[in-house]
């Protein structure tokens, strides 16, 4: 809770500025078209790893994470059409991927603020997100199993993903670490896969290719 105020506009800017700009995504246009946009925040982490950190920007990392976003697009963008009438969606979709990839990288710069800081940061975030909801929607409150899905979602996946995240961008390396994040649709279907919820087949196999092959490729060491 001692965290600089910079380190909280960072924080809370990018968790909750993220977060309300992707949910707003998801009610003005179509699911599908607006997970697309947004999954171009791995790429914008890669490209903009250079100006903002001063690293270099190989062939291999730009190669690599269009790689991981074609991956991304045949197993999130199947069917994707971009009626005009959604572009307010998937302007936020933008704006959400630029939010995160601004978040995620500046992350270095803050180094010295310790991963515990980001228990403060989500707090803030769910304070303003209820304030957002008490405005802007309906009340409906979960059943106890829903419940129960609710606090493991943010005690697991979420709540150790962000941890897990700020470290991974203040001590690894941002441009590998877009890349391979596009591993993230490819995990999620095969776990849907894996639970009986979807199926394997050649488009799920190409699209573990792909980013792999992004992965790969970013990770080489330059001459």
């Amino acid at each position: 809770m001692r965290a600089s105020p910079a380190a909280w506009a960072h924080g809370v800017g990018g968790l909750f500025g993220y977060h309300a700009l992707y949910f707003a995504a998801l009610a003005w246009a179509p699911a599908v078209e607006a997970n697309l946009v947004n999954y171009l925040w791995p790429l914008l982490i890669v490209l903009l790893s250079a100006p903002l950190l001063g690293l270099r920007l190989g062939a291999r990392h730009v190669l690599g994470s269009a790689l991981g976003f074609a991956g991304c697009a045949l197993l999130v963008g199947g069917g994707a059409r971009f009626a005009p009438e959604a572009a307010g969606g998937l302007l936020c979709a933008l704006a959400g991927a630029l939010v995160w990839a601004l978040y995620s990288v500046t992350a270095r710069r803050l180094a010295a603020v310790p991963t515990e800081a980001v228990a403060g940061f989500c707090l803030a975030s769910a304070a303003l997100a209820l304030l957002l909801h008490l405005v802007f929607e309906q009340t409906v409150w979960p059943d106890a199993r829903q419940a129960l899905a609710l606090l493991l979602l943010g005690l697991g996946p979420v709540g150790a993903a962000f941890y897990l995240w700020d470290i991974g961008m203040k001590r690894g390396d941002p441009r590998l670490l877009g890349t391979l994040a596009y591993g993230i649709p490819v995990a999620s279907t095969l776990l849907l896969v894996a639970a009986g919820h979807g199926q394997a087949d050649l488009r799920v196999a190409l699209a573990a290719l792909l980013v792999a092959a992004g992965g790969a490729l970013a990770a080489r060491p330059a001459r």
